[in-house]
């Protein structure tokens, strides 16, 4: 029998949150991991996860059909987990989400790689957001090259390195207020980045159904002024959480989205707000979730507290009561 060390494996967007983890987990099953990134040189820290000579990254742009080509040559799996959540300059939802999908699909198709593509939960052709449409127009771009290819649609994710919990944590060391966008009632079910990777991982081992969607959220749907009280309390702040209503939002957005790290806030991503990110029911009866893989996801509260206690006044240490 073949070892996995003689698959070659080209992860697209390898470097970000979700590719590192997907990187760790597809060396602890022995492929060989071609990651394919805009900057190789960035992309060292991924060394580690493998052993000596296993991972390699090679500079790949999906607005660039030939580098594409080249990442894709010898490769038996493609994935794709290029996504933006702020468009800029050339990198925009069209060009990253959609064309760029496609292009991926169509090299996998030329070459007779398998295709693994990570969309999102909430992608729709007919959302008000811009986000969520070139999500939908990506998968359906996918599905048009590789019909056989396995979606993956994540709620939010968590985990060390995350943009979500770690950004709310970072406003509440020294924000006393903190904004919930429509009053903070629309639910998400969060996931955690290590069990949405093995997913992924499970899918390049041909474990999942071809041409299926797959929708992956938390043990629990939480509304986003629960997830924030979640955080609050695993940091040890006392803040006050104020509804700021989605029109005013929206307005604020326009000056926020050229604001610098965790105060950026598009119009578009407002948007996004006004939708539930919860797996859907016709996923749950068709047996497209964690469950329907035989997987039981981790809470938010069982992972949280081991990275965002550095965000509490005292770090790891509990803070002492007077």
């Amino acid at each position: 029998m073949a070892s996995n060390l003689d698959t070659t494996v080209t992860v697209f967007g390898g470097s970000g949150f979700l590719g590192r983890n997907v990187v760790r987990a597809l060396c602890k099953r022995d492929y060989r991991v071609r990651v394919a990134v805009r900057r190789p040189e960035l992309a060292f820290h991924l060394q580690p996860l493998g052993r000596v000579g296993q991972i390699h990254a090679v500079q790949a742009n999906v607005r660039y059909p030939a580098s594409v080509e080249a990442a894709l040559r010898d490769s038996r799996v493609a994935i794709n987990l290029v996504g933006i959540l702020a468009q800029g300059g050339g990198q925009t939802f069209d060009a990253v989400q959609v064309k760029g999908a496609e292009t991926i699909a169509k090299a996998a198709a030329s070459s007779g790689a398998r295709m693994v593509h990570v969309s999102a939960i909430g992608a729709d052709a007919n959302s008000s957001s811009a986000y969520f449409r070139a999500k939908a127009a990506g998968e359906q771009a996918v599905l048009a090259a590789t019909p056989e290819a396995t979606i993956i649609r994540p709620s939010l994710m968590f985990g060390p390195e995350d943009q979500f919990t770690n950004r709310f944590a970072a406003l509440a060391r020294f924000s006393p207020v903190l904004p919930l966008v429509g009053g903070g009632v629309n639910t998400v079910q969060p996931a955690y980045v290590g069990d949405v990777a093995r997913v992924v991982a499970d899918a390049v081992d041909g474990n999942t159904k071809a041409g299926a969607a797959y929708e992956l959220g938390g043990p629990e749907v939480l509304t986003m002024r629960e997830v924030m009280e979640i955080i609050l309390k695993i940091t040890e702040r006392d803040r006050v959480l104020a509804p700021l209503p989605f029109g005013l939002a929206r307005l604020q957005s326009y000056f926020l989205q050229f604001a610098p790290g965790v105060f950026k806030l598009t119009p578009d991503q407002v948007e996004m707000l006004r939708t539930n990110n919860v797996v859907s029911e016709a996923a749950t009866a068709a047996g497209l979730t964690f469950a329907g893989l035989g997987i039981t996801p981790d809470s938010m509260e069982a992972i949280v507290p081991q990275y965002l206690w550095r965000y509490r006044a005292a770090g790891q240490f509990q803070r002492k009561s007077a």
